[in-house]
C-alpha cells in the first residue's frame, strides 16, 4: 500500500457578501414569518410623495446601487411593471415616480450572505488551447438558509497548477419558462403523494411520453368534464400542475459571464433551496457531450432529486426524478451509460452507498448495495462525493464518511467497469480528514464535495470546509489507485 499525498493548492473560495441579485419584495410579505401584503398602503404613499423629491430619491438610488447591477433601472421598471395592476389607469405616473415605485418593491440578496461550499467541478464546454479550463459549481447560503447554485470558472496547467478566474462583477438570476415534463415520472410522482390512481391514468394515457404544459391542460380539461362521476378530481389536478411547474428553462442573457449567472429556485419543490449540485460531464453512444446535475431540492420541509442539464452554462432545463432509488439526498450520475442503460451511485436510505440503473435517466426504480458504513470514522453514514471518475482499472468514486462528533471525511473506492456493483477496491481510511485549520464554520468537522475531475493523473477536488468555504486540493491518481486495498 502507498500512501495518498493530498496538495492543496492556493484556491480559497469565502463567501463574499457583495454578491447581491436583486428580488421582487411585497412589504409585509417577507421570507421569514407570516404576514398580509402592505402593497396597497405604499402605493398609496407613493403617490402622494413630491416630484421633486422623488427625483432626488432615484438620484440616491442610483449613487448607491447602479455600480452592483449591470441594468439597475431595467430592474426597477421590471419590478414596476409587476404592481401596475394597482395602480388607477386614470393616475399619471412620471417616468422617476416609476423608478421609484419598482425600487420600493426591490430588495438585494447576497446570495453567499452566509456561506459558500459544496462544489463540483467539471471540464469547461469550450476549450481554447494552452491551459485546460473548468467549470465549478458552488451552492450558496443567504437569508433565511436559502440555497442556489452559483458557478465560478478556473484552469489547470499541464502542471497540474489550479486557478480559479476572478468572478464577473453583476450575478444574476434568470427568468424561467415552462419545460417538457415525462409521463412516468408524473406516474410516479403521483403515486408517492398517494393520488387517486384512476384519475391520474385518466389524465397522463391522453399525453405523450414527453409532453409540456398545453398538453397536460387538455388532459386535465378532460378530467374536469368527467368530475361529476369521480372523486378528488380537485387535488388530482393541483397535484398535476403543481408538479408541471418543477419543470423549466433558465435561460441568461449572452452578456452575462458563466460567474455571473445564479441558479435560483423557481419551483414548489425548491422554494427553499437548490442544494448540492453534482455535475458531470456526460458523452452518449455517439461520442457527444453533455453536461448533467443532479440536485437536491428542498420546499423547506420535503426533500427530492431533481436534475439539470446544459450544453453551455447558459440555458438550463430542470426536472424532477422519481423512483425509491432517486430519494433523499446524493443521486450522482455516472459519465456514460453502463451496459446500455443510465448509472448512478445512490444513497435512498441515508446511510450506505448503492448503484441504481435507468433507461430514461429520470425514473431510478431499485438499487444494490454496495457498501455500508463499519469503520469507525464512517460509522453514522456513507454517502458519494459526485460521480465516478472512469480509470483503467475501475470507475474512481469518492465517498465520505462520517464519524462521531459528526465528522466528515473523504475516502475512496474502486468499482469494475462493466459491473460498477461489484467493489473491487476500497481505503483502508480517509484520504482527507478537517485539521485544525478546516473544521470551524457554519457547520463544524465537515469536509465535502461534490465532485472533482481527472486531467491526465491529476485528480482536481474542489471541496467545501465546514460548510462555510471551498478549498481545491490535489492529488494524483495513480497514487490513489495503488494505496486501495483489494477486495478480493
Amino acid at each position: 500500500m502507498t500512501l495518498v499525498e493530498v496538495t492543496e493548492t492556493e484556491v480559497s473560495l469565502r463567501p463574499d457578501p457583495t454578491r447581491v441579485i436583486v428580488r421582487f419584495f411585497v412589504p409585509g410579505r417577507e421570507d421569514v414569518g407570516p404576514g398580509e401584503s402592505r402593497a396597497a398602503p405604499v402605493i398609496d404613499r407613493i403617490l402622494r410623495l413630491d416630484e421633486c423629491d422623488i427625483e432626488l430619491a432615484v438620484d440616491d438610488l442610483d449613487k448607491r446601487f447602479a455600480h452592483r447591477h449591470r441594468d439597475l433601472h431595467g430592474l426597477f421598471s421590471s419590478h414596476a411593471s409587476m404592481i401596475t395592476s394597482r395602480l388607477d389607469p386614470d393616475v399619471e405616473v412620471s417616468a422617476a415616480r416609476r423608478l421609484f415605485l419598482g425600487a420600493s418593491f426591490t430588495h438585494e440578496y447576497a446570495i453567499e450572505g452566509a456561506a459558500l461550499c459544496n462544489p463540483s467541478a467539471v471540464l469547461h464546454p469550450v476549450q481554447p488551447g494552452g491551459d485546460t479550463r473548468f467549470v465549478l459549481s458552488v451552492r450558496g447560503i443567504g437569508e433565511g438558509h436559502i440555497s442556489s447554485i452559483g458557478f465560478r470558472t478556473g484552469r489547470v496547467t499541464a502542471g497540474g497548477e489550479v486557478t480559479i478566474d476572478p468572478p464577473g462583477a453583476y450575478p444574476e438570476t434568470a427568468g424561467a419558462r415552462p419545460g417538457h415534463h415525462h409521463r412516468a415520472v408524473f406516474h410516479a410522482k403521483l403515486a408517492e403523494l398517494g393520488d387517486d390512481r384512476e384519475n391520474a391514468a385518466y389524465v397522463l394515457d391522453r399525453v405523450p411520453d414527453v409532453f409540456d404544459d398545453a398538453d397536460l391542460e387538455r388532459a386535465i380539461d378532460s378530467l374536469a368534464a368527467d368530475g361529476a362521476t369521480r372523486r378528488r378530481t380537485a387535488a388530482t389536478i393541483a397535484n398535476l400542475r403543481d408538479l408541471a411547474r418543477s419543470s423549466y428553462v433558465a435561460t441568461f442573457a449572452d452578456e452575462t459571464e458563466v460567474s455571473e449567472r445564479v441558479l435560483w429556485p423557481h419551483s414548489p419543490a425548491e422554494r427553499h433551496g437548490m442544494e448540492d449540485a453534482r455535475f458531470v460531464r456526460f458523452v452518449d453512444d455517439a461520442g457527444a457531450a453533455t453536461w448533467f446535475a443532479t440536485y437536491t431540492a428542498f420546499d423547506g420541509t420535503h426533500i427530492g432529486q431533481h436534475v439539470l442539464h446544459t450544453n453551455d452554462f447558459k440555458t438550463f432545463t430542470a426536472s424532477p426524478m422519481a423512483g425509491v432509488a432517486a430519494a433523499g439526498k446524493g443521486l450522482a450520475l455516472f459519465p456514460r451509460k453502463v451496459r446500455g442503460r443510465f448509472a448512478a451511485l445512490s444513497r435512498a436510505d441515508r446511510e450506505t452507498n448503492s448503484i441504481t440503473y435507468s433507461d430514461d435517466m429520470r425514473c431510478w426504480d431499485a438499487s444494490t448495495l454496495i457498501q455500508v458504513p463499519e469503520r469507525p470514522w464512517e460509522i453514522l453514514q456513507l454517502g458519494n462525493c459526485g460521480s465516478p471518475i472512469e480509470t483503467d482499472a475501475g470507475w474512481l468514486v469518492l465517498t465520505h464518511g462520517v464519524g462521531p462528533m459528526r465528522t466528515y471525511s473523504l475516502a475512496a473506492i474502486l468499482l469494475d467497469l462493466d459491473e460498477p456493483e461489484r467493489v473491487i477496491a476500497t481505503s483502508d481510511g480517509p484520504i482527507l480528514s478537517p485539521d485544525a485549520d478546516h473544521r470551524d464554520g457554519y457547520v463544524p468537522n465537515v469536509v465535502y464535495s461534490c465532485g472533482g475531475f481527472a486531467h491526465g493523473d491529476v485528480l482536481v477536488l474542489p471541496y467545501g470546509v465546514a460548510d462555510q468555504m471551498i478549498s481545491v486540493a490535489t492529488l494524483s491518481i495513480s497514487q490513489l489507485l495503488g494505496s486501495l486495498r483489494p477486495t478480493g
